[in-house]
């Protein structure tokens, strides 16, 4: 049972909280499809390329096609790009699947961090004896394993291979399975009357492992073939080590082909509770369970028993678990819409900079990532306004907030922008103008439309009629990127986010041969926040604890991968402190866009929202981060430069009394794009006033946080609904918040 408690919303509001109209096929030959007071495209305005008209996948899938993932090359390619599942990595090409283990030389340099590729032949290539094939497809997916077909005439392969398994398990018909090296292995256990082969090749140890009675032909070369005597089932495993009791206990789970992975979560008493399963089909003997292998942000935070067995990856150590499943508890990290009036020290100068922005000339309609930038300004605008008791000018952010929005979210015939499309094909809605691939890749949507939803809840906050009008489209552009209900026939179930690796991937189509990747972990981590907001504000409950789950996991990851903040991951000779972009099979330091280091660092805090609290749940790391950056920057610590703007609102994460002196001698410092004065006044005396986050204290309602000044720790809830609520904190602290009100405590 779920102890957040959930605001209490008119009748209106709850019904378009839990339900999700889908398009009939008459609705989806109509040129419009009205949602609410708006509606969305079916077909594609020109600003738009078109998607590919082919999708690799086989004529027994079912269900919309999930893009965005590690393994979507799969789909979007006749074969595939390089597929990182960790602890293996995977290729399909015509003769199979290519395998290979690059966590065993995973190194470091000032470009980042590197481990080996796969080639065309891997350690090893899973093959079929009537191979080669013509293409491979996608022939489904669970929430973090895929299947590849292949298939000529009656002639098929079949492999299925996810995050984490140290298996790859494969069907056959037509054939026998073979397994081919670029050179010739050491085979140390087994032989050709005998099922299950052990074997070492270019360092790293495998085993095969044949239906019960099958032999071997070939082992005195590069090329065997398993003779099945017409059993259809084969699966390969990466060994930690080539100890015999080892491959035996790998054995022993062999035959337990995993069909099913999913993840079910529930944020509860301040953590989420994540639990992962396995379902397997045992084709002999009776083991249904599995050996599986937790990253550091899923090992570090397990409930469940692990074993002494290990592998090596670019994302820092694996470590085995064995059974059915595995659970976590991650603590929650409180969100807040805004930030409270204690930290407005001079109201007048805050207005100033407010009056300032208010005073500035409506923008035109951008592309979706720069509309939403703009989106994002105003939605935290409008809660300072508020704070410092500035009604109007709340109002007027307000007010141009829905003008935008309603403008993207009304279609009509012929509309070319601002306004979204249904490719129902594809299974996503794109904006128009799209940017950065936003269109003919599905590239960012989660950054893009992440805005949109924060400067919608920000809107619903206060206007619970315009929620009730223009919510399904906001639920639109929520179900494209992480739609929480596995039935949507619309949309993928959290089509941007990797439910076991624990963060969100950019790419749509992943076509590159380092996987796939995602750069601005902060923009990822601004899609849940808004999320979050929108669930609580509108009385959808699963929207709200799907937001919980996806900001609270992604968090756990970009304090691993991106931060590394308790320095466990990265290997001894990286000689950086973070990363700029994290990567299937190696992590950059580097972005996109800049080799500035104020951008590879920053782009993973913007947008600084209310939200961004959570980058400073470590706060020596900030400084170990901030100290790095000064050391290694242009201007060194003239914050006036670069985005030391974003350097300097970091570091107040730390020492908030450094920034605030900085901004007091500088009340008109150089800005990136997204960012205010106003905002960066808030912030900064916020901390100074208030104290750091206060990470160790969680609440049983998670619109809450807590910070630390010393020893004196103030409490602040925001509460929804119309009635007063209780809230309490883990260190027995009760505060009752007013309604529809920031109550500081």
């Amino acid at each position: 049972m779920n102890t957040f408690k959930l605001t209490t919303l008119p009748a209106c509001l709850l019904l378009l909280a839990v339900s999700y109209p889908l398009a009939n096929a008459a609705e989806e030959a109509a040129p419009v499809v009205q949602a609410g007071a708006g509606g969305y495209l079916t077909t594609r305005p020109k600003p738009c390329k078109p998607l590919p008209e082919t999708i690799y996948k086989t004529a027994d899938f079912q269900g919309p096609m999930l893009t965005g993932q590690w393994w979507s090359s799969l789909a979007w390619q006749k074969y595939s790009q390089n597929l990182f599942a960790h602890p293996l990595a995977m290729v399909c090409t015509s003769n199979g699947l290519s395998i290979s283990y690059p966590g065993a030389n995973v190194h470091g340099a000032a470009a980042g961090i590197f481990g080996g590729g796969v080639g065309r032949e891997g350690d090893l290539r899973l093959g079929h004896s009537a191979a080669p094939f013509p293409q491979a497809d996608c022939a489904g997916y669970s929430d973090w394993f895929v299947t590849a077909a292949w298939t000529a005439g009656p002639a098929s392969l079949r492999a299925s291979f996810g995050h984490g398994s140290p298996f790859v398990y494969a069907r056959y018909a037509g054939g026998n399975p073979t397994v081919t090296f670029a050179r010739a292995p050491q085979v140390w256990s087994g032989g050709a009357r005998e099922a299950v082969l052990g074997l070492t090749v270019n360092g790293h140890h495998y085993g095969l492992f044949g239906a019960t009675g099958s032999t071997w032909s070939g082992l005195e070369g590069t090329a065997f073939t398993n003779l099945a005597n017409g059993r259809t089932y084969f699966s390969v495993a990466l060994l930690p080590d080539n100890r015999p009791q080892t491959l035996a206990r790998f054995r022993q789970y062999a035959y337990a082909h995993v069909t099913d992975t999913r993840v079910v979560y529930q944020p509860e008493g301040g953590r989420v509770r994540a639990t992962y399963q396995f379902t397997t089909q045992p084709w002999e003997g009776a083991e249904t369970g599995t050996l599986f292998a937790l990253y550091p942000h899923q090992w570090k935070y397990a409930t469940s028993k692990l074993t002494e067995l290990t592998y090596g990856s670019v994302r820092g150590l694996l470590k085995v678990g064995e059974g059915r499943s595995f659970t976590t508890e991650v603590p929650i990290q409180g969100v807040l819409p805004m930030f409270p009036a204690q930290g407005i020290p001079d109201r007048e100068r805050l207005l100033g900079y407010l009056r300032a922005e208010a005073a500035k000339k409506p923008a035109g309609f951008a592309d979706t990532y720069w509309e939403g930038k703009h989106l994002g300004r105003l939605a935290t605008l409008a809660g300072i306004a508020e704070a410092a008791a500035a009604p109007e000018l709340q109002k007027g952010f307000v007010d141009e907030l829905k003008r935008r929005l309603e403008n993207w979210f009304t279609a009509a015939p012929g509309k070319e922008q601002p306004v979204f499309y249904y490719n129902s094909a594809w299974g996503t809605l794109v904006g128009s103008r799209p940017s950065y691939g936003s269109d003919s890749s599905l590239n960012d949507h989660h950054f893009h439309y992440g805005y949109f939803i924060r400067a919608a809840a920000e809107v619903a906050r206060r206007d619970r009629a315009w929620a009730a009008a223009w919510g399904p489209m906001v639920k639109m552009l929520i179900r494209d990127i992480a739609s929480p209900d596995r039935r949507d026939s619309l949309f993928p179930y959290l089509r941007c986010f990797d439910k076991y690796a624990g963060h969100s991937w950019a790419s749509g189509d992943a076509n590159f041969a380092d996987g796939n990747n995602q750069e601005s972990s902060s923009e990822s981590m601004n899609a849940w926040y808004g999320m979050i907001l929108w669930g609580q504000a509108t009385g959808d409950a699963a929207l709200r604890d799907t937001g919980l789950f996806l900001f609270n996991t992604e968090r756990t990851a970009v304090e691993e991968y991106w931060f590394d903040v308790e320095a466990t991951n990265y290997p001894k000779d990286y000689p950086n402190v973070a990363l700029g972009m994290v990567w299937g099979g190696k992590g950059a330091f580097g972005t996109w866009f800049s080799g500035d280091i104020d951008c590879i660092h920053g782009i993973n805090w913007l947008p600084f929202t209310p939200a961004s609290f959570y980058m400073g749940r470590h706060p020596e790391y900030v400084k170990k981060n901030h100290d790095r950056i000064v050391e290694k920057r242009k201007g060194g610590r003239d914050y006036n430069t670069g985005w030391g703007d974003l350097v300097i609102m970091f570091y107040a994460l730390h020492d908030p009394a450094a920034a605030a002196a900085y901004l007091e001698a500088n009340p008109q410092c150089k800005l990136e794009g997204g960012n205010t004065h106003a905002f960066m006044y808030h912030w900064i005396h916020t901390l100074d006033t208030l104290g750091r986050n206060d990470a160790g204290v969680q609440a049983d309602y998670p619109i809450a946080n807590v910070f630390r000044k010393g020893g004196r720790k103030t409490y602040a809830v925001y509460n929804y609904q119309s009635a007063p609520l209780t809230v309490t904190f883990s260190d027995g602290t009760k505060l009752v918040a007013k309604p529809q009100t920031l109550t500081v405590q």
